[in-house]
């Protein structure tokens, strides 16, 4: 069976052409694609929409309906494609590449800051900064807390990751002694 990232990216890069090309502009799509993911993420969404008593316009109805915000035609459209191809509950990975399709577009790239202690705004700003130099792209930083680390940050941006922490370093220490 396909990876789901490689049955999501033709959606994903149709749907990013037509928002880029849309007068509403990218962040309200990205906010929009967002909350589509979210609603189908919901594990009773989810098996509502595997229900095999429910037909294509039964699913698009009951799915647009618990969308909060209006949806343009564009969207509806978008939804009743995936409905049609069986492909509405990829809606949460034709989300994440939407945003790695716009961050492409903007120059910008999310970097996932893992620290071992909770980060200061300077601390999170100054690393930042370090890290738009040494990856050469303006980053929307998020940052979460693993105790695991043990101390230092763990950094992945795309499929590149800068491993510092205290973990990482006895992890090579105990692969060299074991060689």
């Amino acid at each position: 069976m396909a990876e789901l990232s490689t049955v999501a990216r033709p959606y994903a890069e149709a749907l990013f052409a037509a928002a880029r090309d849309d007068k509403a502009g990218l962040q309200a799509w990205a906010d929009l694609v967002s909350e589509l993911s979210q609603v189908a993420s919901n594990p009773d969404v989810r098996e509502a929409m595997a229900d095999p008593r429910l037909g294509d316009k039964q699913r698009v109805e009951l799915f647009t309906g618990l969308v909060k915000a209006e949806l343009p035609q564009a969207a509806r459209n978008f939804i009743e494609l995936l409905v049609e191809n069986d492909r509405l509950l990829l809606l949460p990975e034709i989300a994440t590449q939407f945003v790695v399709l716009r961050n492409r577009h903007d120059g910008t790239a999310q970097a996932e800051i893992t620290s071992a202690f909770e980060l200061s705004d300077a601390q999170v700003q100054e690393l930042v900064v370090a890290l738009e130099k040494k990856f050469g792209l303006k980053l929307k930083p998020v940052v979460t807390v693993d105790q695991s680390l043990i101390g230092g940050v763990r950094v992945a941006v795309g499929d590149q990751v800068l491993d510092t922490s205290v973990q990482a370093q006895l992890a090579r220490m105990r692969d060299t002694l074991a060689a």
